[in-house]
């Protein structure tokens, strides 16, 4: 039998095989997301739905993924990252293809829910298994924001990818070619994921834990999605804000009783973790909330279409993926919260060189803002993931790093809430400012109607603009976040020692 020094992964170029392996799951899993958005429209008019009903399509989806990542992060450290890695892949091709099959709206929305549920798996897993996979500190933190930077490119691909095959098949092929690749993805994990599992295991599964968490979520995460249009202080989402402090109390109260908890709160007494969730929740929250727009606006005011929008943001993909192996290269020659707040403050340049853009904008005028925001934030993310990964135990990593996906998904859903909002409200302020503001000299029907228009176009114009500059603003007051984040040099020069099992 090979011994560890000529078997494990960290002494040959497997290490890089494991590291793409993930990568095309990763990819797959955020890519399904990006693409059933676009085939929403065709799926409204199949099902004789209203755009509401669809919504909940996304809306289930969101609402799985969020519930479930705490459990498959612990299951992964206690039963094996691989096997539950396995699990969630088998799970999401069937899933996928049971989505293809859907014959209405409640049969879309059960497989949906199924579908999240698989894919919840991917991440603490995945982040789990390239930490464990990568002992050196630089080469992990490398592998981690190489990682990190493809759920962008699986955001700018599923335009690219889904436009042409709705449009020359139909909606359900969106999900049929989850099939194929998904067998790849399978095959891929099986020949050169090596099984890992945590130094404690659990003798019985925090199922109260695991059940007062996804609740408080699935609240949480409900009002969030559906608050504009329920109402922010509508009966429904009084009773989600209800449920979501009573079910976190409740699982507050149980997690300090558990031996080994869903998710280990004692996460939370390590400085370096805490800020650099804090710093995470800004950023995605501030990105997530305003990038949403540059489609929408690219569309609706500058008229281009979906591929043509899509293709704007090709080297946004490009610049993170550029630029995180770059910051992660840092590791151990500058300190990890200097890298992560120049990221974070200039990303909040980028965010604000956005507000700019008005009708008679370029391409350009566009691609350069996005550019300069994915560049300086996938500068840092190799720090931000990697910190995650070294200020707790190796064998909670797979805890940790679902905390992570947590984080980045509640400041997602959060930043889209406070953003829609906001430009909603701005633009009804901008109408009646731009209107005391306007004089019309000559008065006929025509001249009144275009008039009219020119008021809410210059309205509707600023709102944008106004929800780039709060969001940048947000971004580059929370860089200041980074400054707190302080690590021992020994935890950063740490070799972390892999307990596998086979």
């Amino acid at each position: 039998m090979a011994t560890p020094a000529e078997n494990t992964p960290e002494k040959s170029s497997v290490r890089w095989i494991v590291l793409a392996t993930v990568i095309f799951g990763t990819f797959l899993g955020r890519l399904d997301q990006t693409v059933v958005n676009l085939a929403l429209p065709k799926i409204i008019g199949d099902f004789n739905i209203t755009v509401t009903d669809a919504a909940w399509i996304s809306t289930a989806y969101i609402l799985a993924n969020a519930v479930f990542v705490p459990v498959w992060g612990k299951l992964g450290d206690t039963a094996g990252r691989k096997r539950i890695y396995l699990i969630g892949f088998v799970g999401f091709t069937i899933a996928s293809g049971l989505c293809a099959l859907a014959w209405n709206l409640p049969s879309m929305l059960i497989f949906r829910i199924i579908q999240g549920f698989a894919v919840s798996a991917d991440y603490p897993t995945a982040m789990a298994i390239i930490a464990i996979t990568f002992t050196d500190a630089k080469e992990r933190a490398q592998a981690l924001g190489i990682w990190s930077g493809a759920f962008a490119v699986a955001a700018v691909f599923g335009p690219l990818i889904g436009g042409p095959l709705i449009d020359n098949f139909s909606w359900r092929s969106v999900f049929f070619i989850n099939i194929p690749l998904g067998i790849i993805g399978l095959m891929l994990a099986l020949t050169f994921i090596n099984e890992s599992v945590g130094a404690k295991r659990s003798a019985k599964f925090d199922w109260w834990g695991s059940a007062t968490l996804g609740a408080a979520l699935a609240t949480l995460v409900l009002v969030l999605d559906q608050g504009q249009t329920w109402g922010w202080m509508s009966a429904a989402s009084l009773i989600c804000y209800a449920g979501t402090l009573i079910f976190g109390i409740w699982f507050y109260i149980v997690e300090r009783r558990q031996a080994e908890p869903i998710v280990n709160l004692d996460f939370f007494k390590i400085p370096t973790f805490v800020f650099t969730m804090l710093n995470n929740f800004i950023v995605f929250m501030a990105l997530m909330g305003a990038i949403f727009l540059v489609p929408i606006f690219a569309e609706t005011f500058l008229g281009y279409s979906a591929t043509q929008t899509g293709y704007l943001f090709i080297p946004l993909a490009v610049m993170m993926m550029f630029a995180a192996p770059m910051g992660g290269r840092l590791i151990g020659r500058v300190k990890p919260s200097y890298v992560i707040f120049v990221s974070t403050f200039f990303s909040g340049v980028g965010i604000f060189m956005l507000s700019y853009i008005d009708p008679r904008s370029g391409p350009l005028d566009i691609i350069i803002p996005l550019c300069v925001m994915a560049f300086s934030l996938g500068f840092g993310m190799a720090q931000r993931t990697n910190l995650i990964a070294i200020a707790v135990p190796q064998n909670e990593i797979g805890e940790a790093s679902a905390v992570l996906a947590l984080v980045r998904n509640i400041a997602g859903a959060f930043g889209l809430a406070v953003f829609s909002t906001l430009l909603i409200n701005s633009e009804g302020a901008n109408v009646l400012a731009t209107a005391r503001n306007s004089v019309l000299n000559v008065v006929n029907s025509q001249n009144i109607q275009t008039f009219i228009g020119l008021i809410e176009l210059k309205a509707q114009v600023a709102s944008y603009a106004t929800v780039f500059e709060v969001a940048a603003l947000v971004v580059i007051l929370g860089s200041f976040t980074a400054l707190f984040i302080t690590v021992p040099r020994h935890v950063l020069t740490h070799e972390h020692h892999v307990v596998s099992e086979g």
